[in-house]
Formats: structure tokens, sequence, C-alpha cells
């Protein structure tokens, strides 16, 4: 640091403004601060630690500020004329064999022989200034960077010369894509579109973040869906990309591996099928109850009559016969936790071959099955039950139209209907909260147009397959629990109000009772699941579409010493491993089928329709249109005093399903 002490008035000194060396005159001294006029003829003051070199050269303050300007421009410009003779790269190749400082004064020796003067120092500094490729320096020590270190800048340099090639050649040709009508994607440009496709999806989390922003900018483009638009034109994506399945790395296809793997297997014969240890059931007469596209078939159901009883069968596909804890497609399924179900795509955990051949319940073809059999009194108590590994044959795949058609002539349809009742009736009465709401699916039909309908879930073919797979997954969860076989147990604490009693209750109450649900739980101990009015509850009855129930599945099997089961410790770590991905399924599904119904709902602008109130925001209502079972907001008016469960008319503004927006006004 130069030290105030030997600061006087009318010393030469130099400072660094904006990447550039100023030479100045020390008008003033005083304490750590001096006031200057530059060679720019502009007085300032800056603190002593900002001078980067200081002269013994004295001019005297009397000649007047244009002779002392122009004697500092003269300095000046003799310093950079002799800055220029000053060969960095040849210094570094003799010096940087030394790993060692050198001062000021020897350095100048290096690059002068003739007599030095205070401007040969100066001229050292500016020299060392301009390039800081070679040396590491203050202003008065210089060290060489190591080789390793310079060929380390070098590529540095080089990278932001690439960068900068990239920002100005990227943003001109998306400029040029954007003004073109029909433009055309080259593979060159592939580096540009993963940097905006990053951006695009995850903005500030990208690593691309920083050259994204500085194309886009240079392009003149503001908006990130501008980036959409763009990738829709070039034909990288589609008009409505599903772009969570980018967001979220999720393939829509399997590994070759996996697929030869599948077709080797679904070519297995019946006579391969592991029997030994395994009921024949094949005598019983089962159905599958679907919706109509279904082709994963994972559940089936059969009912006899003895002479004091019902005997009612769920038999579930054994998936765990074919597929291998441990094994290839069993993490690749752990990967995925799910399929996913969307109106204009599904994709499963498990491939076809697998999925909706070897594994799925085909009408006519034998199967490996891990059935219930429960014995019920015909007034719908529960005898006794059993969980054996079973051969079984499906005979007849209904849908759930097919079973509301026949539901009161067909007498199977209506015992089974009965026993559901029943049971649903005893989970009320132990405290379950049954939430009852019509569901609005969207679906591109064989045309590729969007429609929209409802499904009654509380239909006799949905109500009863639902309520019997909610008695066998219960009466599975208590059969591991009396072997202490360690499982995925659900449970759910009592909601924090109910609002009506039993299954009774408005679309209001219904629809505002999801918001007092607590949060259902997953974990090894098992535990009352309140919502279902169940002491212990786990899933088992959909292995082919869920790795949770895949789980259950093979500590079935294990009691039965078909594998080796699951530690409680492993199937901690399975929970914890399902979490993330669980989550993705989860908002993939809900944006998706949001998304379409949004993008339905884009036809139907400035169409009126009837909304119920739920409740009043500080600065909205938030109200319910029960035809899309969607939600709506309402700017508050102090024309309007609205109350929850109002029924109003509204009209629909503005829909955009791409930006997530429904505008709506009161109509």
């Amino acid at each position: 640091m130069i030290k105030l002490s030997i600061m006087e008035s009318g010393n030469i000194i130099e400072y660094i403004d904006r990447q550039k060396i100023v030479c100045a005159v020390i008008m003033e001294a005083k304490k750590q601060r001096v006031r200057l006029l530059n060679e720019s003829n502009r007085e300032i003051k800056i603190s002593v630690g900002r001078l980067s070199h200081r002269c013994r050269n004295h001019l005297d303050l009397s000649l007047g500020r244009d002779r002392l300007v122009a004697n500092l421009k003269q300095t000046a410009s003799r310093r950079n004329m002799l800055a220029d003779k000053v060969d960095i790269k040849e210094l570094w190749e003799i010096l940087n064999t030394e790993q060692e400082w050198i001062d000021l004064d020897t350095m100048t020796e290096f690059c002068f022989s003739e007599k030095r003067d205070c401007d040969h120092e100066a001229a050292v500094v500016r020299a060392f200034f301009k390039d800081r490729l070679y040396f590491k320096f203050n202003t008065n020590c210089f060290f060489p960077n190591s080789q390793e270190h310079l060929e380390h800048l070098f590529s540095r340099i080089k990278e932001a010369e690439r960068r900068k090639k990239m920002i100005e050649d990227g943003g001109t040709w998306l400029k040029q894509v954007r003004d073109q009508e029909h433009p055309v994607f080259f593979a060159d440009r592939s580096e540009l579109i993963d940097i905006l496709k990053s951006y695009y999806l995850f903005e500030k989390e990208s690593k691309d973040y920083t050259i994204a922003r500085s194309i886009l900018a240079f392009a003149e483009i503001e908006d990130t869906e501008g980036i959409f638009d763009i990738f829709v034109k070039l034909g990288i994506w589609g008009t409505n990309e599903n772009i969570d399945l980018y967001r979220y790395e999720i393939s829509t296809v399997f590994p070759d591996e996996i697929e030869a793997s599948a077709i080797k297997y679904a070519a297995l014969s019946e006579n391969r099928i592991g029997k030994k240890g395994r009921r024949d059931l094949t005598h019983l007469s089962l159905m599958t109850i679907d919706g109509q596209s279904t082709l994963d078939f994972d559940d089936a159901l059969s009912i006899e009559e003895t002479d004091d009883c019902l005997v009612v069968g769920v038999h579930i596909a054994d998936v765990a016969e074919f597929v291998k804890k441990g094994g290839r497609l069993d993490q690749e399924a752990l990967i995925r936790g799910s399929s996913i179900y969307m109106a204009d795509q599904k994709i499963p955990m498990l491939p076809a071959g697998f999925a909706e051949g070897l594994c799925s319940l085909r009408a006519g073809e034998i199967r490996p099955a891990i059935s219930t059999m429960i014995r019920l009194k015909t007034t719908g108590e529960i005898i006794d039950f059993e969980v054996i590994p079973s051969l079984i044959r499906v005979a007849h795949q209904r849908t759930y139209y097919d079973v509301n058609q026949v539901a009161e002539q067909d007498p199977t349809i209506m015992k089974l209907y009965d026993i559901a009742k029943k049971f649903r009736k005893k989970r009320l009465a132990d405290g379950a909260v049954q939430i009852t709401l019509p569901e609005v699916n969207t679906w591109l039909n064989e045309k590729g147009e969007l429609a929209v309908s409802w499904t009654n879930r509380e239909g006799p073919g949905r109500m009863l397959v639902a309520e019997l797979m909610i008695l066998a997954n219960w009466l599975m969860a208590s059969f591991l629990v009396k072997r202490q076989m360690p499982a995925i147990f659900r449970s759910q604490a009592g909601p924090r109000e109910r609002l009506y009693k039993e299954d009774g209750g408005t679309l209001f109450q219904n629809w505002m009772q999801r918001r007092h649900l607590s949060r259902f739980m997953l974990g090894c101990k098992p535990e009352r699941h309140c919502g279902l009015g169940l002491n212990v509850y786990l899933t088992a009855t959909s292995p082919i579409r869920k790795y949770f129930d895949l789980v259950t599945q093979r500590q079935l099997r294990a009691v039965f010493e078909m594998e080796t089961p699951y530690t409680r410790e492993q199937v901690r770590n399975i929970i914890h491993l399902l979490e993330l991905p669980m989550g993705h399924v989860s908002r993939i599904q809900y944006r998706r089928n949001r998304y379409w119904l949004l993008k339905y709902l884009e036809g139907r602008t400035g169409q009126r329709e009837e909304a119920m109130v739920l409740y009043r925001r500080r600065n909205n209502y938030v109200a319910l249109i029960p035809e899309y079972m969607i939600e709506c907001e309402l700017p508050v008016s102090n024309r309007l005093d609205l109350k929850p469960e109002d029924l109003i008319q509204i009209k629909i503004q503005h829909v955009d399903a791409r930006k997530d927006i429904l505008s709506v006004f009161m109509g």
C-alpha cells in the first residue's frame, strides 16, 4: 500500500477506473484520501488504496490546469509506448520455472535494459495490467503462473470465446426462425436447442441459465414461452407437448434389453408357470371389471354360494412370479413407481409384454395369482378368510358399463353389489369419510378430437369393484400383521372437521370435505386408517400398475416361502425411494388432466355456466363449476355479497391451457 506520509501535492500517480489505467496529479492529500486532476481534465477524490502506481516525478501545480493536463497526457502516452515494448509471454517463458514473487524494481530491470525511471516502472504495471494471463500481480509484485494454471486459463478464454460466438450466432438464428414461416431445424443446432430446453424447463435451476438468458436477450425474446413457440415451429415439440415428462425425466419407452426380455417372457407357455404350492381355482367362474380401454387386467372377482354362506374371491395377478426382485425390470419399475394415466397417453410401469400379456388376467388364459377367499354370511358379515397362491382362469371380461346395465338383473352382479354396499355401510359406521364426487374425464377419440365425459363413481360397477378391493387390501394387511411380516402400511388420522354424516352430504359439502382430510402416511407400522374406517390397511390389488402393491405381493409370497421377504429396513428404504417418483406421477397426472380440461374450455370462451361459491378470499371468491368440476376465481365486488354454496351464473372469459389460466366473470 502507498503510505500517505510520502504522498505530496504535485506527485504524478496512476489509478484504475473502468478497467483502464488513468494518469493523474495529486492536488491535495488529506488523511487516506487524495484529490486528483486526471488526464481527462476531471477532478476526483479517491482513497489511497485505489492508486496503482506513485511516481517520484513532480508537476508544478502553478503551471495552470491546461498545462497540467497536457503534461499528464504526454506522460500517459510515453508510458503506453514503453508498455508496448514489454513482451509478457517472453518474460513468462524465462521466469516461470522460478515459482517466486518478483518485485517491481526487478521486473522493470528484466523489461528494460536502458536507464530506467518512473515512467518505465509505470509502463511495466500497464503492460501486466493489459495482459493478465501469464502472471498474477499486484502493484508491487509479480508471480508467474504455472504451466497447468496457464492451460486452464487458456481453456477458459477459449470457452468464453465459444460462448460469445454461440450467443451471437444462436441469437441471430432465433431471430430468423421467429421471422420465417417454415424454418428448418439442422442438427448442428442441437447444443443450442439443449441449452434453451434446459432453461425453459428449469429456469433459474438450469445449469445453462446465464447463457440461455444472453441468447434470448440477443434474439430480443423476452418471454420464455417464446422458446416453446419456436420449438413448435421447428417441429421439436408438438402444440400440446407434455413438458412435465421432460421436467421430471419420465421415459416413455423402456430400454432395449427390457423390451427384449418382455418378448422372451411373453412366449412362455402355461406349462412353464410355477404351479407348486398353488391351489387350482381354474374351475371358478372369474370376471374382470374395468374401463373399456383397459388391457392390463390385474384383478378379478368370483363368488360361490354354499349351503350356509357366500365365498367371494378377489384374485390378483401374481406379477412377482415374472418380475423377479432385484432384476433389471424390477429396478426399472422401482424408478417409475407407477403407471401414469393421462387423456392423451399412458406410460406403463411394466412393458406391454408383461403388463398386457404375461401378467394380465386375460380371458381364457391360465395365470398365477394371489387370491383372497372370503367366507361371508348372507347378511354380509365376514366369517373368515384365507390368502393363498393360486392358478386362475378368467371367464368373462366386463366393463363398468356392462355391469351397470345388468346390475338389477344379473344374480352374480347383484350379490357382489350387495356385499359391497354392506361393507361400505360397516366402514361408515366405523368412522370412514366417504367423499362422493363425479369425475370429469377428458379423452381424445379415434379422430384425435378432444371430448369430455362424466364418470359416476357410485355406479354399481365402480362401487362394487372399489369396495371389494378395499376389503381385500384390508384382509391382506391383517394377514401380514398376524404373521409379523413387514409391509408398506397406509394410515390416516381423522379429518380436522366433518361436514356431514356417513355418505350423505351435498356437492358443496363433499367438495369442501376434502380440504379437511388429513394426509395419508406410509410406514412399516400398522396403524388405523380413519379415512377408510379400518384398523389397518395397505394396497396389494394393482401390482401391474403400482410398485407399492408389487412389494406387498412379494411379502405375501414370502409367507408361503415362494421368495425371501424384504426386511423392515428394506421396506423403509423402498418407501423413501418411491417418495420422489410417486410425487412426480401425482403431479403429472393432475396437471396433464387439468391441461386437457382447460384445452377443452378454450373452445367454450363466452359460454355461460352455473357455478357454486365455495369461499371468499381477501380479493376474490373461489367458485366451483360443477359441469367440469373445476375451481375458478371471481373478483370481489362491492355490489355482491356472496355466501358459500350460493349458485351464480358466470361467463368464461379467457382460457389458456399452456399458461394454466381460467378467467371468468359474473354472467
